[in-house]
């Protein structure tokens, strides 16, 4: 016997149903759509998301509004999760930090990126240095079995201006150690280094600042980058993304691609938007 139940008519191009939505803070939120069945995706990727814009006022025609998002799942997730900034006259976020369970967004499964394991060479320790909703590329990779298969030490530092900001990135990584396929994986290879740059928190400063202070090696009680076994992936605003890269260039790192591995890299999709 065949079924013949007939499929919910979708009414984006591309379309994938909303499964949740989580504020955060004012200004940032998460959410998590379906998965199309034939999408296939390295964690640390990143694919096009969009909603239909308003009508062209003389043609009556809409164009979709699409930009860059990390997938913020791992690749073994059956749905796909984003993390991302309210921008109250943005383009895009301004619609769709309204979406609610239910509805539908555009996505084309068409995944990129460089924030992938195949971009480095083989290393012992790795790390994650992010700002503001850089974290999410970061959410997937720590997810992702293969992070720990390949690395002894994971170094997750992420900087925000305020703590509650850094309220996404906690509850992600305090999970992690109770998750049934990968907690065992995490239980003492990862080593979470959050910090606020305009509010009193337990760390304090930028990552650059704590990074050539060597003030993080000495918290964590590490020794510092050295190119035969550090490895690291960049991704925020174009002056952090400088920034770090001028300190990791400092210690002997260079920076790679996915053509040509090397100890670092750095994902440049999501300068200037202006989500």
């Amino acid at each position: 016997m065949t079924d013949t139940a007939t499929p919910p008519v979708k009414t984006l191009p591309d379309a994938q149903t909303v499964t949740s939505v989580k504020h955060w803070t004012d200004s940032l939120f998460s959410f998590r759509v379906s998965r199309p069945q034939s999408l296939r995706f390295r964690s640390g990727e990143f694919v096009m998301i969009g909603l239909m814009g308003d009508p062209d006022p003389k043609t009556g025609k809409q164009k979709p509004i699409m930009r860059a998002y990390s997938i913020a799942s791992p690749n073994w997730d059956e749905e796909l999760e984003f993390y991302s900034i309210k921008v109250p006259d943005g383009p895009l976020t301004s619609r769709l930090q309204h979406i609610k369970e239910g509805d539908e967004i555009i996505l084309r499964p068409k995944p990129v990126g460089t924030l992938v394991h195949d971009a480095l060479l083989p290393g012992k320790r790795v790390w994650f240095l992010a700002t503001g909703t850089g974290f999410a590329p970061f959410a997937s990779l720590m997810r992702d079995p293969e992070t720990y298969e390949k690395f002894d030490e994971v170094i997750m530092m992420h900087t925000c201006r305020t703590v509650e900001e850094l309220e996404y990135g906690k509850t992600l990584v305090e999970d992690l150690q109770n998750d049934e396929l990968i907690g065992e994986m995490v239980e003492g290879k990862l080593k979470y280094y959050p910090t606020a740059t305009r509010e009193d928190f337990h760390h304090m400063g930028r990552i650059t600042d704590n990074l050539a202070s060597g003030k993080v090696f000495e918290d964590l009680g590490l020794a510092p980058m050295n190119p035969e076994t550090d490895r690291a992936m960049v991704c925020g605003s174009l002056a952090f993304n400088k920034d770090v890269m001028a300190v990791l260039e400092s210690f002997g790192l260079h920076e790679g691609a996915n053509s040509e591995p090397r100890e670092y890299v750095v994902e440049k999709a999501f300068v200037g938007e202006g989500v």
